[in-house]
């Protein structure tokens, strides 16, 4: 069902993209968008995973150096069949974790330093499953083709303000100047509430792979519930809003966004927790 729904998604952003398309702008307009929004999506599809883990000043461990995080990554590689990837630690005692990389081989793990001081083993397990599960559906390459096209949008949407203000005129003639910058304002709006949904679904695609990979969603749902305590009281150092989707839980949870909570990149994790528990009625 998650995979339908994102299916769906990612449709519906596709057509809304077109719509601006069409509405403003004609055929060349929407290309030219098209071209800047693939070009700025194609550098971050290729090298963003370098830039987040150096943001977080993140340092890749030898198995020497954390051998037991690696031998709990190798097993369930070994489970799930995929390459072993590149294992991360980020000095920072605000436990989170996260995965990058665009595709399987390709891939990297990354934990903090109080996420390991927090959990015992059993929920890091399930922590690194879950992880594992984002890479193994390649929910990197799926987040970025909705960046890509939430991206055009904004830029379509951006050459709508000024076409409005200036008195641009589409192909088949003039346009209404207030319809166009409420259409500027609304659909990218529009866009990011959609992009938000899919990175909802794949967390929960991921909860549930992380749960048939270790074969115990109960150390998911531990994990989870600690981590969820813990980030309530405190945020990572060098979060930010456009890196929070990529976590374990939102890095955020512990500040009041009020209305911005509907563009929150994870569902509640008693939501999260509520669907694992049933789930050990399906073994």
């Amino acid at each position: 069902m998650e995979i339908v729904k994102t299916v769906v998604l990612m449709v519906a952003l596709t057509l809304l993209m077109v719509f601006i398309g069409g509405a403003f702008g004609g055929k060349q307009g929407m290309t030219i968008a098209l071209v800047i929004a693939t070009g700025m999506n194609f550098f971050s599809y290729f090298f963003s995973d370098k830039m987040v883990l150096k943001h977080f000043k993140a340092i890749l461990v030898t198995e020497r150096e954390a051998s037991g995080l690696y031998t709990i990554v190798k097993r369930l590689c070994a489970k799930a069949n995929l390459p072993m990837p590149k294992v991360y630690i980020i000095r920072d005692n605000t436990p989170n974790a996260f995965a990058t990389g665009r595709n399987h081989s390709n891939a990297a793990i990354a934990v903090t330093q109080g996420l390991l001081e927090l959990l015992d083993e059993e929920e890091i397990e399930g922590v690194i499953a879950h992880e594992l599960s984002h890479v193994r559906h390649y929910d990197i390459l799926i987040g970025t083709i909705a960046a890509t096209i939430a991206g055009a949008i904004a830029i379509m949407a951006n050459m709508m303000q000024f076409g409005a203000m200036f008195g641009g005129r589409n192909e088949r003639g003039g346009t209404n100047p207030i319809i166009m910058i409420a259409m500027a304002l609304l659909l990218p709006l529009a866009a990011s509430i959609i992009q938000m949904a899919i990175s909802r679904n794949r967390e929960f695609m991921a909860d549930e792979g992380a749960a048939r990979m270790t074969g115990h969603p109960e150390w998911l749902q531990r994990a989870l519930q600690k981590l969820e305590n813990y980030n309530q009281r405190g945020t990572m150092k060098a979060a930010t809003q456009q890196s929070a989707h990529m976590f374990i839980v939102n890095p955020f949870a512990g500040k009041k966004l009020d209305f911005r909570a509907l563009f929150a990149t994870h569902p509640s994790t008693q939501d999260r927790i509520a669907r694992l528990e049933q789930l050990k009625y399906q073994r």
